[in-house]
């Protein structure tokens, strides 16, 4: 059986301090490499890249999904149940702003859902979901 591939993502931040806080920090990813200009993170597996790009930084496009306005450029994970209730609760109790809070999408249908979207402080989108039947992942 062929090994999973990994998925690499490179985005812009504004600040690299504050990316190794809310990546490294809040959402515990580990540190891997990085130079003055940008740092990498072992996000659930798979390697992102945050790059000193303040001028880059930021998007509002919307499309409606669900009843949801969600942010065109996003990127997150899918985790398992206990582990996307456990990030919503942890980052409900710090405060956390959320664009979408944590609730069940597409409910009593093909592809139901958890989802939640925030912001990172460069105003990177993230959404983390997961899926009670794994198999509805990319169920149509």
């Amino acid at each position: 059986m062929a090994a999973i591939p990994l998925f690499h993502l490179a985005f812009p931040v504004r600040d690299i301090a504050e990316a190794r806080g809310f990546y490294g920090g809040l959402l515990g990813c580990p540190e891997g490499r990085s130079a003055p200009d940008w740092v990498d993170f072992d996000f659930y597996g798979h390697q992102v890249v945050a790059h000193l790009a303040p001028d880059e930084c930021g998007s509002a496009a919307t499309n409606a999904v669900d009843g949801d306005a969600v942010p065109v450029r996003h990127f997150g994970a899918i985790l398992s149940m206990q582990q996307w209730q456990a990030l919503a609760d942890k980052l409900s109790a710090v405060g956390t702003r959320f664009i979408i809070e944590p609730h069940i999408r597409f409910k009593g249908e093909v592809g139901e859902q958890a989802t939640m979207f925030f912001l990172d402080p460069s105003g990177n989108a993230l959404e983390f979901k997961a899926f009670a039947d794994m198999s509805q992942v990319f169920a149509k």
